[in-house]
């Protein structure tokens, strides 16, 4: 399966680029604005993983050729660049895409981080918005610590939460996370339930700041 990484050269974008690089066959993609940008990344992983003694073949593109036949398209971009990448790729998606935002907005004040909470309800419902309309949408990925994910070497041990309003989607999106190790999917409901999955974030990193040991804090329902 192709996955095009949108924002693939972020924290976000390259701990999933290598995860699934490093532990599934599934050709992975890394977009963003500037093409340069995503072909130097792309190489960075390759060479990660060669390290690792896994060879694998990742190319780096612009946004839109990214999305380019890709079955799964993560936005891996921070909030406030969602609806903006979305706009930029449309021409580039059709009824077999899957669109995945993992995307969370926030503010910081003197207390710390506070969920952002935007007019449509979610970042997700902002991303189905602007999506073509037979483009089903899938929040996932949310709640995951950057630093763990793109370090090999630690076992996640942890769980990531997933609301879509189209459960093929869904079961699609679900079977990518569980083929990264240490990564369970748990379905969380329909998209109206994203601002609840999409507010842990801040309160992680609220824990984490305050407690030692705890910066790549995840999080795992027993």
């Amino acid at each position: 399966m192709r996955i095009a990484l949108l924002g693939g050269t972020g924290d976000i974008g390259e701990g999933l680029a290598l995860r699934w690089a490093y532990h599934t066959d599934h050709e992975v993609v890394i977009g963003s604005r500037d093409p340069e940008k995503a072909r130097a990344k792309a190489e960075e992983y390759e060479t990660e993983l060669s390290s690792r003694g896994v060879d694998r073949k990742i190319n780096g593109f612009e946004n839109a050729m990214a999305a380019d036949r890709a079955r799964v398209v993560v936005l891996a971009v921070p909030a406030y660049h969602a609806t903006d990448t979305v706009e930029s790729i449309a021409d580039s998606l059709d009824d077999e895409t899957i669109l995945v935002t993992p995307a969370t907005g926030m503010k910081r004040d003197d207390d710390g981080f506070h969920y952002n909470r935007p007019g449509a309800g979610s970042v997700t419902q902002l991303v189905a918005n602007a999506a073509p309309e037979t483009v089903p949408v899938v929040g996932a990925f949310h709640n995951l610590a950057a630093g763990r994910l793109a370090d090999l070497d630690t076992d996640l041990g942890i769980d990531t939460l997933l609301v879509a309003d189209d459960p093929d989607a869904k079961d699609i999106v679900s079977l990518l996370a569980d083929d990264i190790d240490g990564l369970r999917p748990l379905d969380a409901g329909g998209l109206n339930n994203a601002a609840e999955v999409e507010s842990l974030t801040p309160l992680l990193i609220n824990v984490a700041m305050h407690n030692d040991g705890l910066h790549d804090l995840g999080v795992r329902f027993e």
